[in-house]
Order: structure tokens, then C-alpha cells, then sequence
């Protein structure tokens, strides 16, 4: 989708790009824009809107219905060129390369420039819309939100996440956003669910991970959705990513998510090395979290005490 998209950017005019801005303005007020509205909202003349709509329908960045009246609306295609023209004016990066991570919420790819880095399209108003909005707070005080609302909330609250933790978390460090993207450093590694483990680095790596999301608690950050699935393991460590869902450590339902993300990583290894990892009092390591005062996981098999 946003290979498709990096290549139509060099085709694109500046009056598409109007055409294109002025429906997301328009979009704000409905889902769709009526044609007779768009002169208005694009600064173009009605002669230019005709052009355009027709040049933006054959890319496919924009979609019609007819239905009662003429109206467009963006395609998620239209939101990408808007979100990689502004990208590209700041000079925040080159193109775009291969795809890193296509999920259901999100859409990672390379992106070039002078340094490795990775351009992240937030998709969660695409798919599952109804359980998005109503499980994640950045949606929660609104009633009717948008496709497009929603994907660009869940870009800006990632951001200023990655934002609060760098570089005293081990997160991508964040370059640039707009709209729903999020320009960050490349992650090097294997995601955690593709790795095996030797034994003795088990533990190890268990304590990193419930160390790194400490760390993030003293930040007052709470990942809230944490998964094998989110975790990149290197030689140089372990980098944790996907931070959207995250809340501030002082959200009434802190505790709880915290919890939550604990049992979800300790029950993961146990799952995956019954041999190594037993009798892990997840309380217990949530207290020690809180508290500022967890070591190793080693030490929370004796009841959380240095070892």
C-alpha cells in the first residue's frame, strides 16, 4: 500500500495535494465531502476540482459516491501521499524501501535516509474500528470518530510515548510525525516469538525485559499491551515497541494494565521454558515495579529480594 503510494508522490501536483487537504478538512465535519464544498476547502477553482478529483481517482487515492449526492472522501492511499509529501518537504526522508512489518494496526516499512530508519503507518481505524474505539482511551471521549481520526491519534499518543521514554527506555527513537505516520530509528534483531533460547539466557532475558518496562513505570509509561510479538531481541539487547495503547503511570487503571502486561511476558516464557522459569509471584514483581526496587527475576523467586 505505501509502496504503491511512494511511487505516485513524484507523479502528484501541488494542486492534488490541495485537492487531497481539502478533503481531510472536510472530513472532519463528515465522512464524506460534497463535491459542491470542495472549491472551498481546496482553494481550487470548481474547473480544477473536476481535474483533480479525476487525476486522484485514477490513482486511487480518493473514492466517490453518488448516492444522494456527489460526494470523496480520502483513501487510506490519499492519507499516506498526504502524510509522505509533508515527510518528504521536511527533508525527514528520501523514499520509501521494503516492508518491514505489515500487522493490523500498523504498517512498517524502510525508509531511506542518511541512517537506517523505519516509516510506521498507524492502521487502526481500518480494521476492528469498534473494538479500537472502544478499548483505547485515546478514543474514549468520543462518541463518533473517524477512520482517519482515530490512526492519527494512535500516531500522535505513540510519538509522544516514544518521546517520554528515549533514551532511557530501550524504544525506537522517534524522528518525525505526521498525520498518522511516525518516522523512528530502525530496529535491529529478531522479534522475541521467533527466537529460542538457550538456557541460560532465559532468565536473563526475562529480567532485561521486566527491567526495560520498570524503567518505563519510572518514566510514567505503561506499555498496556505488551506480547512476544513486541519485543526485538539483539546482541545488543532488547528494544520494546508498539506503544499506542500506553498510559501514563497514574491512570486509575495503571496497576491493573501493568499487571496485565507481566503476566502476559512472564506467562509467555513460563509457556516456552517450563524448565526454566516457575514459581514467579507476578504481584510480587508488580510491587517491586512500582516500587522502583526490582532486580532480577531470580530474585523475585525469592520473594523479590537482592540476590
Amino acid at each position: 500500500m505505501v509502496q504503491n503510494v511512494a511511487g505516485i508522490i513524484a507523479e502528484l501536483e501541488s494542486e492534488d495535494i490541495y485537492l487531497l487537504s481539502g478533503l481531510e478538512q472536510g472530513m472532519r465535519f463528515s465522512e464524506w465531502v460534497q463535491k459542491s464544498k470542495l472549491p472551498e476547502f481546496a482553494g481550487l477553482t470548481p474547473e480544477e476540482v473536476d481535474y483533480r478529483i479525476d487525476r486522484c481517482l485514477d490513482r486511487e487515492l480518493i473514492e466517490r459516491k453518488t448516492i444522494q449526492y456527489e460526494g470523496y472522501r480520502l483513501k487510506f492511499e490519499g492519507y499516506d501521499a498526504l502524510a509522505l509529501h509533508t515527510f518528504a518537504e521536511r527533508e525527514t526522508i528520501d523514499g520509501v524501501g521494503t516492508s518491514l512489518g505489515v500487522g493490523k494496526e500498523s504498517d512498517v516499512y524502510e525508509a531511506r535516509s542518511y541512517r537506517p530508519l523505519a516509516l510506521k503507518y498507524h492502521r487502526e481505524g481500518i480494521t476492528e474500528f469498534r473494538e479500537v474505539n472502544r478499548e483505547r482511551n485515546y478514543t474514549a471521549d468520543h462518541e463518533h470518530v473517524s477512520w482517519m481520526y482515530t490512526a492519527r491519534k494512535a500516531a500522535e499518543q505513540e510519538y509522544a510515548a516514544l518521546q517520554d521514554l528515549y533514551p532511557e527506555v530501550s524504544v525506537p527513537r522517534p524522528i518525525d510525525h505526521n498525520r498518522h505516520a511516525i518516522v523512528m530509528e530502525k530496529m535491529t534483531g529478531v522479534e522475541l516469538s521467533q527466537t529460542q533460547l538457550d538456557d541460560d539466557q532465559v532468565l536473563p532475558v526475562l529480567s532485561l525485559i521486566i527491567e526495560e518496562l520498570a524503567a518505563a513505570y519510572q518514566q510514567n509509561r505503561v506499555h498496556a499491551d505488551i506480547s512476544e510479538y513486541n519485543i526485538f531481541i539483539s546482541e545488543d539487547g532488547i528494544t520494546i515497541f508498539d506503544w499506542p495503547q500506553s498510559v501514563s503511570a497514574d491512570h486509575a487503571n495503571a496497576p491493573e494494565l501493568l499487571e496485565r502486561d507481566l503476566e502476559n511476558i512472564i506467562g509467555y516464557f513460563s509457556r516456552k521454558y517450563p524448565n526454566n522459569v516457575e514459581n514467579i509471584d507476578v504481584k510480587e514483581v508488580k510491587q517491586a515495579v512500582i516500587d522502583d526496587e526490582f532486580t532480577t527475576v531470580e530474585a523475585c523467586q525469592s520473594g523479590c529480594q537482592s540476590v
